[in-house]
């Protein structure tokens, strides 16, 4: 019978260790990110986008044909007219724009093709940038960049600390029109003559960050940001993609999109709401992270659905034992009844008897569930910080699961003990009293 026991106790253990460790690993990823983007301060910002769309801006289907409505009369161009009318709305602190600008960066010996991303250096000395080395530029007219692990793992590059103070060249695409004109531009192009010219920049690497991404909806990830003072004196083309021109022939010339950083998130709904007004479209990552939250629900329904599989299998466990336990306690159980025991004295012990062991089980596979969980958490750790993933905790225990999981653990004990516990207080204690 101990052993029995012992055996239908570590079934439960398993059963709830591995719901524990389920659920755990969804809310620990869930936190992860949630910390990261509160730690970021990117609840705080909205992205500001033209009132004329363009299809990867709206995300719309390929196949889907064109609409020839005209934009509304409200569009106006997202220039540096519109960027000071926002700054001046209650609850924000900052208003940059979103410029990007395609270049060759080289170092030590190495290319690559990377997009630049302009930002003030009060931006970039916000809590919105996690620096793994160095730190951020100083001021806006600073000759010095930051640029991204990411690009220094493509580079070859192992330890962020060493690129710090190093130099590095950057080479952007000039428009060079000369004495071309608008009719022998064609005339130019067909000839091979691109009136276009390479500039090289050096830089000082002032720090390295984590990767970011800026610009809405469908953001674009950067590698190299450069300070928005020296960002003017290069020379580089007028315009990052074909979209840029469409606007400018449409009147529309200005900014592809504007990032504004609010006090507080409570500043989201009111901002986006006079931003609309000035015939702008938002975007704001809170809405879109209230969405995702409806999709963790799932997350976890999954996870949960998994380690109960377990528990069923245990609560079966359960049944079998305290049925065991009856047919060799028969005779024990007519004693009691004889000298009095009701049913529901009878019924109290093998209730009592399955709760014990739905609650032993229920503590040890707590304990368990979080020795696996933080052995698994660091062999994950230990290979992906040798690829310059940063540590972090993928498992998260609650109180609410630690306390919800033993009690769950007592529940599913008790509710295997009713059919056990019925059939013991139906034993008639004249032909118990009879039984070998």
């Amino acid at each position: 019978m101990k052993l029995r026991t012992l055996l239908t106790g570590f079934g439960v253990a398993i059963g709830i260790g591995a719901l524990v460790a389920m659920i755990s690993f969804g809310k620990g990823m869930q936190k992860n990110i949630t910390d990261t983007f509160n730690a970021m301060e990117l609840f705080n910002s909205i992205t500001v986008l033209s009132g004329w769309e363009n299809p990867a801006e709206r995300g719309s289907d390929p196949d889907e044909q064109p609409s020839h409505e005209k934009p509304p009369a409200a569009a106006a161009p997202l220039d540096d007219q519109a960027l000071r009318k926002i700054a001046g709305l209650n609850g924000v602190v900052g208003v940059f724009p979103d410029i990007r600008v395609p270049a060759q960066v080289r170092f030590r010996g190495r290319v690559e093709f990377r997009l630049v991303q302009v930002l003030p250096a009060s931006i970039m000395s916000s809590k919105m940038v996690k620096f793994t080395a160095g730190g951020p530029f100083r001021s806006d007219d600073e000759e010095a960049v930051v640029i991204s692990s990411s690009l220094l793992r493509r580079l070859g590059i192992k330890d962020p600390r060493s690129a710090v103070g190093e130099r590095i060249e950057i080479l952007t695409v000039a428009l060079n029109m000369g004495d071309l004109n608008p009719l022998s531009l064609v005339s130019a192009f067909q000839a091979g003559k691109l009136p276009f010219s390479l500039e090289k920049y050096a830089f000082v690497i002032s720090g390295v960050t984590d990767t970011m991404a800026f610009g809405g909806p469908t953001p674009i990830q950067s590698d190299v940001f450069l300070p928005a003072g020296t960002a003017q004196k290069i020379k580089k083309l007028p315009f990052t993609n074909i979209w840029d021109i469409f606007r400018s022939q449409d009147g529309r010339a200005g900014y592809s999109a504007l990032n504004v950083r609010l006090a507080s998130p409570g500043y989201v709904e009111s901002v986006k709401e006079q931003i609309g007004k000035m015939g702008f479209q938002t975007f704001a990552l809170l809405d879109q992270f209230r969405e995702v939250r409806a999709s963790w629900l799932y997350l976890d329904m999954l996870l949960a659905a998994v380690g109960m599989i377990a528990i069923v299998v245990a609560s079966l466990g359960i049944v079998n034992t305290m049925v065991m336990s009856i047919l060799e306690r028969y005779h024990e159980i007519g004693v009691m009844k004889a000298v009095g025991a009701s049913n529901l004295d009878i019924k109290t012990i093998f209730f009592c008897e399955s709760g014990a062991i739905g609650f032993l089980g229920g503590v040890a596979g707590l304990a368990l569930g979080w020795s696996v969980s933080g052995l698994i958490n660091r062999v994950v750790n230990y290979f992906l910080t040798k690829q310059g993933v940063p540590h972090m905790n993928y498992f998260n225990f609650p109180w609410w699961l630690l306390a919800g999981a033993v009690m769950f653990a007592v529940f599913i004990s008790l509710a295997s003990g009713v059919y056990p516990a019925i059939r013991a207080a139906r034993i008639d204690p004249v032909r118990a009293l009879r039984h070998e």
